[in-house]
């Protein structure tokens, strides 16, 4: 060929050949998640790589990782975790966006000043969960359990006054929620609307919230969700840390300390331990234009753990001591007819009380003890058997106003013992397929303590509850698959005196339960969820049984022993869009309740020696719910951060065409942030406002004590500093909750007939690490 033909040619090739790779887009994302091969578990802090590109990522806590701006071609990733064996492996991207699973096998190793830490079980379901943890949980510091949780879309709570809260989700709560401390169920007299979950939540760093049915994994008290209470891992190599929480609020005077230290033995490998306790105080209540008398409480608590953990044995001793002593608005107690009709027409207290510590009769004196031993053993790399015991001890006093030496005998003293077994058995099998089989074994006893002088509200009474279950996971690239099937039986005996007369019934109720459930990473940035499944509840002790004045709740509760179990079907989905700087995720919901129990408002009153009563009884109908959950965030800038979230819940009783007592309203909270830190480290200094949106609930029963209370507004303000004291971190939060002393109440508060919700509070919380 002629050379002064071939010159020009051969660049022109070369330019379209440079043309062709510079137009390349290089927009594809690899998006994954990493796994312990052994349990499923998510590994948080795993460095995946890319060779060629010299470019990674850090597995989140949810052992999810995102590296973007990538070429088509072949790369090699290389996944690293301290404690794990390295993945070397090939991946071709296309013209679209890829999604892998890594799942990570364990190895032994012997490092000098490496941390190493211990197992924590997680939850891996396709249905919707959200955490608390980090900064969400600093921010949550000395408020109560449910209180917490409402920083959780589509989580509401229950509440008796301001002091005594309990979690709902969606629409659900009571015994239909479960919740877990360190994976041993709570059990406690749960039942009760003013009977708070008896749980320090300082003695947690992560608080997890199941929002769909998931009877399957632990039993039919899980037919509305669960909460997973998760203390920090016990280190198994030589470490110390202690953290120390100081916090103070003016309304109620309030205080509260917290301390805890976790450590791992020097001496014996893998040894770890941690010990926490808490003490709070608190005065009246004060609404925005008086003092709610007699709604003081005093609580103290302790938990302490001791593990073991080597390559194919962990064990694990733990123990939590809860106790709180409340007092219930004096108001709500009222001594005759014409006095409830006019604290209810009045809208507030009559008794224009002062500022006190002291707490009075009617009051709660609550104490619940729960041990637990757990053991896991590796048979082989596949093939993990967890054995895991726990008792609790639930001891609860209820004291209404009386005469003489009778003020000082409870009106209600109820000892409640249980004991839970758990055998099951964990596989892996390759890298795609995975799942559970076992059995979950429950027996508890219920006593009323003699010497009440007053007839039991509930019988004594025995329960036995034994299920199996069989659960199988599969995931490969962008999809995960799940399904499971449980059976369950129980047994229920009880007997009390009415008068002279003995009352006994032995009931039984078997039933299966089972779901579907998957997941599909729809594009880089889109992931959908969808779960179906089953669930079933027989009804509680109390429904069935309830005879007389629950003193905490000033109501008289009427049982109904022809009541038949819950049967439900819930539809979960979920579409989540991720990007460098938005988060959103939405959640809607459907779920049939067949047989659904409630307690519902007569319209009748109670009159006694002890005062006048609301009458409530225990009715069932066939329930439709559904709604939807809306969440998000937004980082405008490096420093300007903005979060929006709400819930909307629709609970219709299907049979009479009308709707159910004590659902939540529509609700919205939004806030923005600014960081106006160093540009080295902008977060140290971060000040929130944000805003508290809720609806007047206009779906109401058709006959109610009182209309349902208007809609509020209510605004927050927040400050947090971070310092850094030589290797120490101490943090500075500053609160002002309800800047502008609205006056408000909350629909799903039974105290609304008599007073308004607590006006403004402002809080300081210290903590300090080292």
């Amino acid at each position: 060929m002629n050379s002064k033909i071939f010159t020009p040619v051969a660049v022109l090739l070369m330019l379209l050949s440079a043309q062709m790779s510079f137009g390349q887009k290089c927009d594809l994302i690899l998006r994954g998640k990493i796994l312990h091969q052994e349990n499923d578990d998510p590994i948080e802090a795993a460095y995946v790589w890319i060779l060629e590109t010299r470019t990674g990522a850090v597995s989140d806590q949810n052992g999810n990782f995102v590296i973007r701006g990538l070429c088509p071609g072949t790369y090699t990733i290389t996944v690293q975790f301290l404690g794990h064996k390295e993945i070397r492996q090939s991946v071709n991207l296309t013209g679209s966006s890829t999604a892998q699973t890594f799942r990570m096998e364990e190895e032994s190793l012997d490092l000098t000043g490496v941390e190493v830490h211990g197992h924590r079980e997680a939850v891996q379901t396709t249905t919707a969960v959200t955490s608390l943890y980090g900064e969400a949980m600093l921010q949550a510091r000395g408020e109560s359990l449910g209180e917490s949780l409402k920083r959780v879309a589509g989580v509401t709570t229950f509440s008796t006054g301001n002091t005594i809260s309990k979690p709902v989700i969606h629409g659900l709560h009571s015994n239909r929620i479960m919740i877990l401390n360190n994976g041993i169920r709570l059990e406690g007299q749960q039942w009760g609307a003013e009977h708070a979950p008896e749980i320090d939540p300082f003695l947690a760093d992560e608080i997890t919230v199941i929002k769909g049915a998931e009877t399957v994994r632990f039993g039919p008290e899980a037919m509305g969700g669960v909460i997973l209470v998760n203390p920090p891992a016990l280190p198994t190599s030589k470490k110390h840390l202690t953290e120390i929480h100081l916090l103070g609020a003016s309304n109620g005077y309030m205080g509260n300390l917290s301390a805890s230290h976790l450590g791992g033995s020097d001496k014996i490998k893998g040894l770890g331990y941690r010990v926490q306790g808490s003490v709070k105080r608190a005065g009246n209540v004060k609404s925005p234009n008086y003092y709610q008398a007699n709604t003081g409480m005093s609580e103290y608590n302790f938990s302490s753990s001791l593990g073991y953990s080597s390559d194919r044995l962990g064990a694990e001793a733990y123990y939590s001591f809860f106790n709180t002593e409340l007092g219930i608005l004096r108001d709500s107690h009222t001594g005759n007819l014409s006095d409830l009709i006019n604290i209810i027409e009045n809208g507030e207290p009559f008794t224009k009380a002062d500022f006190t510590y002291e707490i009075n009769n009617p009051k709660q004196v609550v104490s619940h003890h729960l041990a637990k031993i757990k053991s896991h053993y590796h048979l082989n790399p596949e093939w993990k058997l967890n054995l895991q015991y726990g008792f609790q001890l639930n001891n609860r006093q209820e004291f209404d106003r009386r005469r003489g030496e009778l003020n000082s005998r409870p009106s209600l003293d109820l000892e409640l013992i249980t004991n839970t077994l758990d055998l099951f058995v964990d596989h892996t099998i390759k890298t795609n397929w995975s799942g559970s089989i076992g059995l979950n074994v429950i027996q508890q006893a219920n006593s009323n303590i003699p010497g009440t002088g007053v007839t039991p509200l509930i019988p004594n009474y025995e329960m036995f509850n034994g299920g199996i279950f069989a659960m199988e996971k599969y995931l490969k690239g962008p999809l995960e698959l799940e399904g499971g099937v449980r059976y369950d039986y129980r047994q229920v005996s009880a007997a009390r005196y009415v008068g002279n007369e003995l009352q006994t019934a032995d009931l039984d109720y078997q039933n299966f339960s089972a779901f579907v459930g998957g997941l599909y990473q729809l594009s880089p940035y889109f992931a959908f969820t969808s779960n179906l499944g089953t669930a079933w509840r027989p009804p509680n002790v109390n429904e069935l049984f309830s005879q007389g004045l629950h003193h905490g709740a000033a109501a008289v509760e009427i049982g109904d022993p022809d009541l038949v179990s819950e049967n439900s079907l819930k539809w979960v989905n979920g579409l989540e869009y991720e990007s460098e700087k938005a988060l959103v995720e939405f959640t809607v919901y459907a779920n049939q309740i067949k047989n659904y129990i409630y307690l519902n408002p007569t319209g009748e009153t109670f009159v006694s020696l002890r005062g006048t009563f609301n009458v409530y009884e225990y009715l069932q109908a066939d329930a439709f719910f559904y709604g939807f959950d809306l969440s998000g965030s937004y980082t405008f800038s490096d420093r300007l951060n903005g979060y929006l979230k709400g819930s909307i819940i629709r609970a219709k009783n299907t049979e009479a065409d009308n709707y159910f007592p004590f659902i939540p309203s529509d609700r919205m909270d939004w806030g923005v942030s600014y960081a106006f830190g160093k540009s080295s480290n902008p977060e140290s200094d971060r000040i929130t406002f944000s805003n508290v949106l809720v609806a007047q609930q206009k779906r109401e029963p058709d006959f109610d004590l009182a209309p349902a209370p208007p809609a509020y507004a209510l605004f927050n303000i927040g400050y947090q500093k971070k310092f850094q004291l030589a290797k120490n971190q101490f943090n500075v939060g500053f609160q002002i909750n309800n800047i502008f002393n609205t006056e408000y109440r909350e629909y799903m508060n039974r105290f609304r007939y008599f007073t308004a919700d607590m006006g403004r509070n402002i809080l300081l919380k210290l903590n300090y690490q080292f």
